[in-house]
């Protein structure tokens, strides 16, 4: 299946700044990254970082552009979980404090039943409990805070998922992506689980087909998947537009957060 993909996002500051992006998709067969600063180009840097490409931009002071495409036409094989990946993403994190769910989880879920069964069954739960509501949520909301509301966003929904399964000791990550078929379309984040050591997607949103998801970067919550930091000055983002789409037919969301093997 051939996707192509495209953001555009605009940024004003009245002093120099620094930015972090992280649009690029992991793996693209062609892509174009052009960054203007009051029409003139300014450099991004590709720094390699687990899980992501992140570019840094130093942007002078004025209104910036930045546009990126790309074109995609496989997923590529499935990722194997590594015994580095395994410590580092079964363990608490900034926006999914497992550790203080713990006694939840395993009073809602059967921790022993097949890894495959128990990550469906996360994800079913957290779609039944939450409400996708925008602009419900806070930047600094945490899984618990999710929980208490009952609401919110996609990574959201990705924060409660990660922080139940940690707490059943099963590593779970955050991944950015491209979503063809979101709507109303944005930068969308999923959840990746360990099932039997391979990396397999969850989306708890229900909200676009698995199937068809581009990756840009994973991490262990949002703190590690922003598309776009900003430091120093009074730097902000004006804008953002985001795309993505198929060649062919869309595969319809699916029936089930997670399909059963």
């Amino acid at each position: 299946m051939r996707t192509d993909v495209a953001c555009t996002l605009t940024v004003s500051s009245p002093a120099p700044a620094t930015a972090l992006l992280q649009v690029a998709v992991a793996a693209p067969d062609a892509e174009q990254l052009i960054v203007l600063t009051d029409g003139r180009p300014v450099d991004a840097a590709e720094v390699l970082v687990q899980g992501a490409r992140v570019h840094r931009l130093e942007l002078p002071a004025g209104d910036t552009t930045i546009t990126y495409s790309a074109r995609v036409e496989s997923a590529g094989p499935a990722r194997e979980v590594t015994a580095a990946e395994w410590a580092e993403y079964v363990r608490p994190s900034r926006y999914c404090p497992s550790d203080q769910l713990v006694g939840y989880a395993l009073s809602e879920f059967d921790q022993f039943r097949p890894r495959a069964e128990l990550v469906a069954a996360v994800a079913a739960w957290v779609a039944d409990r939450l409400v996708y509501t925008s602009g419900s949520s806070r930047p600094v909301d945490t899984a618990v805070d999710t929980l208490l509301m009952g609401q919110g966003v996609c990574r959201d929904y990705a924060h409660l998922t990660i922080t139940l399964l940690r707490a059943l000791e099963v590593p779970a990550r955050l991944v950015a992506v491209y979503a063809p078929g979101l709507a109303p379309m944005d930068f969308h984040a999923v959840v990746e689980a360990d099932v039997e050591g391979v990396w397999q997607t969850v989306d708890a949103t229900r909200l676009a087909p698995t199937s068809a998801l581009v990756r840009i970067c994973s991490g262990r919550d949002a703190a590690d998947t922003a598309f776009l930091s900003l430091f120093g000055g009074r730097a902000t983002m004006c804008s953002m537009e985001v795309s993505a789409t198929v060649d062919g037919d869309l595969p319809a969301p699916d029936d089930e957060p997670f399909p059963l093997p």
